[in-house]
């Protein structure tokens, strides 16, 4: 049985609507969220980027070369990514030296682990992080300032077409995987999934 990302999607629609709908997201659209609920978000998310950015390097190490164009990409991509989390935390005068809550001490040791697992799992996680960013930003709709510069730096056009090659990849590989990797591949899935529902419950519950 060959597995892809749309059949991970449609197996397990409960666990990802969970990942990428949530009232933190909602609260950004209706203009409603907290500073402290959005700033704490802000600060774990740039020190779970630099960890992502991490990943994104040891998957690279593991593609084949015809997958190289595509990483390389999202790794320029990342550079930008992190120099505009550092402008928007000096807007907001944050402190971007400061530590992981447990959530994202979890997630970022999980992204870490993947190095030991084979490039098919690697793959399909790589995709589901960066999808996961782009339905969450993208299926509230239009924000209102500020928050529509975060929604459209991952509900973007280009963003999306990038995340489609990230699962053109995945479903590449996956199509010759042996039945235990495509049942690793699931597995991290759920795994991502469930991560991205408690990031957004850790901002969303942060002390007001």
């Amino acid at each position: 049985m060959t597995l892809t990302c749309k059949q991970l999607l449609q197996n397990h629609a409960q666990a990802w609507h969970e990942a990428t709908v949530h009232p933190f997201l909602e609260q950004c659209k209706l203009g409603t969220i907290q500073p402290q609920q959005f700033n704490t978000w802000l600060v774990q998310d740039y020190l779970f980027v630099v960890d992502f950015t991490r990943m994104v390097g040891r998957t690279l190490a593991s593609a084949p070369p015809h997958h190289f164009d595509v990483i390389l990409g999202g790794l320029t991509a990342l550079k930008d990514e992190l120099n505009w989390f550092k402008e928007k935390a000096a807007q907001r005068q944050l402190n971007l030296d400061t530590a992981k809550q447990p959530t994202c001490i979890e997630y970022c040791e999980y992204m870490q682990s993947l190095a030991t697992m084979p490039y098919p799992v690697q793959a399909s996680t790589f995709w589901a992080i960066e999808f996961a960013y782009n339905q969450g930003w993208q299926l509230p709709g239009v924000m209102p300032k500020p928050y529509i510069e975060f929604a459209d730096r991952w509900g973007n056009r280009g963003f999306t077409e990038y995340v489609k090659l990230l699962e053109q990849q995945a479903d590449e590989v996956l199509q010759t995987a042996s039945a235990t990797v495509q049942k690793q591949a699931e597995e991290a899935f759920l795994r991502v999934a469930k991560f991205e529902k408690d990031f957004w419950q850790m901002a969303f519950h942060a002390a007001q």
